[in-house]
Formats: C-alpha cells, sequence, structure tokens
C-alpha cells in the first residue's frame, strides 16, 4: 500500500512539474510577444512622428501661399484674409418644412363664454 502512495505521489510530482514547464513556457512566449509588440509600437510612433513632421513641413502657410500663386490659372485660388469669414447668425438657413396635416382632430369650442 506504501509503495502505491509513494507511486501515485512521483506521479503526481512528475505530473506537477510538467504542468509548471508548460505554463512557464506559454509565460516566456507571451512574453516575447509583448516585447515583439512594444517594439512593433515604438517604430509605428517613429513613422508617425516623421509624418507628423512632413505633413507640417508641408502645409506651412508660406508654402501653400507659393503654390496658390503658381497655380492660379489652372485652380483659381485665392489667399485667405480675415474678411472672407462671417458669424454664425449671418447664415441663412432653410425654414424646416412642416409635414401636411393627414389626421386632423375635430374640437368644439364653446363660444357662447357660459361654464356648464
Amino acid at each position: 500500500m506504501r509503495t502505491i502512495l509513494f507511486l501515485f505521489s512521483a506521479m503526481g510530482v512528475v505530473g506537477l512539474a510538467y504542468w509548471a514547464y508548460m505554463e512557464n513556457f506559454k509565460t516566456q512566449t507571451a512574453l516575447s510577444e509583448v516585447e515583439q509588440l512594444q517594439r512593433e509600437i515604438s517604430t509605428a510612433r517613429g513613422r508617425l512622428g516623421v509624418l507628423r513632421a512632413e505633413w507640417a513641413y508641408l502645409n506651412r502657410p508660406d508654402r501653400l501661399r507659393d503654390l496658390a500663386d503658381i497655380n492660379f490659372d489652372g485652380l483659381g485660388l485665392l489667399p485667405l484674409t480675415p474678411d472672407q469669414f462671417g458669424y454664425v447668425d449671418q447664415v441663412a438657413f432653410p425654414e424646416p418644412e412642416l409635414p401636411p396635416i393627414t389626421d386632423p382632430i375635430e374640437t368644439m369650442a364653446d363660444t357662447t363664454g357660459e361654464a356648464q
């Protein structure tokens, strides 16, 4: 009986060791994937910074003004000035259309003025 108990205990220890090894392996794999993702995120952030710098460089007002002047014949673009802007209360918004009355309700009013 004692031998069987030792045998089951040894098998349990071996089984737990195998489980611990597999969990350790899964953890190491997950950690390496996280490191790879962090490297990719860092690279993407670096590219995003470069793209933002290029966008800011390409959208310089003096450059856009020069491009508008160069391409005036083809595009007809004019430079923006402050007097080209208006206020919201100057905008003529269309009046909303009222839907047609399809089911009118008949009401009767007491026109005699007497209380009942």
